[in-house]
């Protein structure tokens, strides 16, 4: 049996470390039940299972989402700077952003304001944010993923 500081108080019977727990104000723990004889703990079994569960959470990483932001070419400046704004919001969560400017009909002749969009975006996002794959054509739509910092 181990007393409450880690102490070995020796072989006793069930009884005997039973009524020392309830002496001390503790609980009488099996800890390793398959040993001969089984070795018993007097300890505060609520504030073991306590940290147990806090370093288990301990060990919990917050891996990240990805998050899409859709932006067009003839967007306004207050409409940009609210998306920038959420992107800016997810990133600081840990989260990647993927950016795509979507084209379509006559839009297509016009790919250079996409960019010229992406380029800005990346230098609202240039505080939270790193470029994880670079702005580029795919289909119909530019594609950009950003990383936080």
């Amino acid at each position: 049996m181990i007393g409450p500081d880690g102490t070995q108080l020796g072989v006793i019977t069930r009884d005997e470390a039973l009524e020392q727990a309830q002496e001390l104000g503790f609980d009488l723990v099996e800890v390793a039940p398959l040993d001969k004889p089984p070795v018993c703990r007097i300890m505060d079994y609520g504030k073991f299972k306590y940290q147990q569960k806090k370093r288990t959470s301990k060990g919990h990483v917050h891996h990240g989402k990805n998050k899409e932001i859709r932006l067009r070419p003839k967007i306004g400046d207050h409409d940009f700077m609210t998306k920038a704004n959420h992107a800016r919001q997810f990133l600081k969560a840990r989260d990647k952003v993927i950016c795509s400017v979507i084209f379509r009909g006559r839009e297509n002749a016009h790919v250079e304001e996409g960019f010229k969009l992406v380029k800005r975006l990346i230098t609202e996002l240039e505080d939270v944010s790193k470029v994880e794959q670079a702005p580029g054509m795919q289909g119909r739509r530019i594609v950009l993923i950003l990383a936080p910092k």
